[in-house]
């Protein structure tokens, strides 16, 4: 390391080293690997750069990029001003193509190492707009005593504290705009020391701006809050406790709203239900799923992890009955509404928890399916994937937000399950980041043990 000391795990020199990029690591730092693992952030692979060691750990360093000697053809101008410091985005200094390209190797890599499988083909990615595409967000709000001002953002990226932006490229309209103007607004309230957090939902006819209070909001308060909504055209919702305290500032008037226009359907939800983030994509993916599911009018859909009805809805359009199943008690009762608003009476809701082995003795899942599509959170599916297999189904579509915990089931379902693995890819549900987003189909095959 040359003239340096070490002071718990940080390094005090002032050596100055260059270095070409190998890799990036899962949080988009660049690899040198001259030496000892050298992790640069804003470095980008086969970018030859110049460095210094900030920190030590075991197997590799952190350390800080002084200079870009040759960049990377990929490498482009990030739009937002506070990249860097802003944790929201990690891969603006990217060119969209190639962040694209990353993600879809780190999906075969993990399909490879961790499933051992390869699906027959490789999907072509399904692209969206890679700017104001956040519909949903949950942003820090901070009184800061040193800068006597309210501070709202995303955390900074290597620091737990939140960044002080004045907008968001990523954010959808007319939130991303919004930032400066709400840390505005919030300064001048009596309680900006017990506000900690914004959830933003942004549906196709309302702007929905949840906050998290610790302490009842003075009259003025609410005077102050009232003129801000009517202004910028947004509603106020007040969290004081659980997401079940979330209430509307004033009367609500209708409910939150998105469309999937291609299955001539309205979903309507609350502020802090899950949706998905990025509307476009959404609707591609829908899109893709029921194409990919090849159903026909005697199809029976089974799915799971189901939310409030984006699949099942858009599935029981095309199919003779779907079923969707949830562990949400409150997201299943939306299913059920969304069902009755869109008059589709071929559709059921019901509530499991699926992250435990299913009770085959449930009337639902006594039921004969020939399709099932599974989009469960990070964790991934490992608790239901004996019941689909007993299911036996002609099709399986399993969508995934996490690239290690799809290729762990992946691999389950091939080895022990005896499906063949026909097709994958990813999708840009969340372009600038490092969330991997896929999707694959399965079909049945020659079961471990079954005679061919």
């Amino acid at each position: 390391m040359g003239a340096a000391g070490l002071r718990g795990g940080r390094i005090v020199t002032d050596v100055e080293e260059v270095g070409t990029v190998a890799a990036l690591t899962h949080d988009a730092e660049g690899v040198v690997r001259e030496g000892k693992a050298a992790f640069v952030a804003g470095a980008l692979p086969g970018e030859k750069i110049r460095f210094k060691r900030t920190r030590r750990h075991r197997q590799h360093d952190e350390a800080v990029l002084l200079e870009v000697i040759e960049p990377s053809p990929t490498r482009v101008v990030p739009k937002c001003a506070h990249f860097g410091v802003c944790g929201g985005c990690a891969l603006q200094h990217l060119s969209a193509d190639a962040q694209l390209e990353i993600k879809q190797t780190e999906l075969r890599d993990n399909l490879e190492r961790v499933g051992k499988v390869t699906p027959r083909e490789w999907l072509p990615p399904l692209r969206g707009p890679v700017w104001s595409y956040r519909r949903r967000a949950r942003l820090g709000a901070k009184f800061v005593t040193k800068k006597d001002r309210m501070v709202v953002g995303f955390r900074e990226r290597l620091a737990p504290y939140v960044a002080e932006v004045q907008r968001c490229e990523v954010l959808a309209e007319p939130v991303g705009a919004l930032i400066a103007p709400l840390a505005a607004l919030l300064n001048e309230l009596s309680i900006r020391h017990r506000i900690p957090q914004i959830e933003t939902a942004v549906a196709d006819n309302v702007v929905a701006l949840v906050l998290r209070v610790l302490e009842a909001p003075s009259a003025e308060d609410v005077s102050k809050l009232k003129a801000f909504a009517q202004a910028h055209a947004v509603r106020f919702y007040l969290q004081t406790a659980g997401l079940d305290s979330v209430a509307a500032l004033e009367a609500a008037g209708e409910a939150l709203r998105y469309g999937l226009p291609q299955f001539k359907l309205q979903l309507e939800f609350t502020p802090t239900d899950f949706v998905q983030i990025n509307a476009q994509i959404n609707q591609a993916l829908v899109g893709r799923a029921v194409e990919l599911l090849e159903l026909t009018p005697s199809s029976a859909v089974l799915d799971l992890f189901c939310g409030l009805g984006n699949f099942t809805l858009a599935l029981a359009r095309n199919a003779g009955r779907a079923v969707g199943v949830e562990g949400d008690r409150g997201l299943v009762e939306r299913g059920r509404h969304n069902a009755r608003l869109n008059g589709v009476s071929n559709a059921e809701f019901h509530m499991a928890d699926l992250g435990k082995p299913l009770d085959a003795s449930v009337p639902w899942l006594q039921e004969s399916y020939t399709h099932v599509l599974l989009d469960p959170p990070r964790a991934g599916a490992s608790e239901v994937l004996g019941s689909i297999s007993r299911l036996n189904p002609q099709r399986v579509l399993y969508i995934s937000c996490h690239p290690g915990s799809l290729a762990r089931d992946l691999g389950l379902l091939v080895h022990e399950q005896g499906m063949n693995l026909v097709a994958a890819g990813v999708l840009d549900m969340f372009p600038h980041t490092t969330h991997v987003e896929s999707l694959a189909i399965l079909e049945p095959g020659k079961r471990k043990g079954r005679p061919g």
